[in-house]
């Protein structure tokens, strides 16, 4: 038995389940932030013989869709101009469509090839950024405070975008999806409770709307939160995509040797 990460009380045992088809292990939950976690996670070398798994056939859906959403957020409530980051980036996939976008996008993550955002590495620039973002980050952290803490401590950054399956209250049944047991690689799950915990922590401010969360320095309007990442948010997408000016040309002409940004 041990504390939970995030706030310290005592963890009660949830079930057992076996992870990458071998590994008996127990999962616990925190009555008072309601963090679910499995027992220490032994097996994570195991796991991440390749950084994307191979189960993970959303991933070029998923990007398009958290792409849009994005837009409309930073067009709206953040500095359209100003710099931004992508940890855990992957193969560079939503750097780059951000980039299509408009939007000065960065790439880091020190457990996968960069291929589609070469150039555009965070260690490349010396850069301030106005945000960063984390998608599908979360589940995969055994402390996610101190995760968190270390990123924005990294980055000057007190704005953090993210996205993580969320359950509500009652442990989800084993035939739950997001426990991809066969892959190894998700080890926590939050509620809405948890990430209020967590933004406590962290001092700062909390939304989340149809799967986007945000923690951010100065409080945001919640209305404009859940307008630019609900059921409009195509046509929002849509018109920033006509107001700004795309990277993708300047981009092209930086590898030939001109200008870049």
């Amino acid at each position: 038995m041990s504390n939970c990460p995030v706030c310290g009380t005592v963890l009660s045992f949830a079930f057992n389940a076996k992870v990458l088809k071998k590994y008996e292990i127990s999962y616990w939950q925190c009555q008072e932030c309601e963090l679910l976690k499995t027992e220490e996670p032994y097996w994570l070398d195991e796991a991440y013989q390749s950084a994307i798994i191979d189960g993970d056939t959303g991933l070029v859906q998923r990007n398009n869709t958290i792409a849009k959403k994005i837009a409309g957020i930073l067009y709206f409530i953040f500095n359209r101009n100003n710099s931004y980051l992508d940890v855990a980036g992957g193969y560079g996939m939503l750097t780059r469509l951000m980039r299509d976008y408009g939007f000065h996008f960065y790439w880091s993550d020190p457990y996968c090839e960069n291929i589609l955002a070469k150039g555009f590495e965070a260690d490349r620039v010396q850069k301030k950024f106005e945000a960063v973002t984390a998608f599908e980050v979360l589940e995969h952290l055994e402390k996610p405070v101190d995760f968190l803490k270390k990123m924005m401590k990294q980055y000057s950054c007190k704005n953090i975008i993210f996205s993580t399956e969320l359950y509500h209250g009652v442990v989800p049944n084993p035939s739950w999806w997001y426990y991809v047991f066969n892959e190894g690689q998700h080890i926590s799950f939050y509620t809405p409770k948890t990430l209020k915990y967590i933004a406590k922590k962290l001092d700062l401010h909390f939304q989340s709307n149809n799967g986007i969360h945000c923690f951010s320095y100065r409080p945001i309007n919640s209305f404009l939160y859940k307008f630019l990442t609900g059921r409009l948010n195509p046509f929002i997408s849509f018109y920033v995509r006509k107001r700004i000016i795309s990277l993708t040309f300047s981009d092209h002409q930086y590898f030939l040797g001109g200008r870049g940004d």
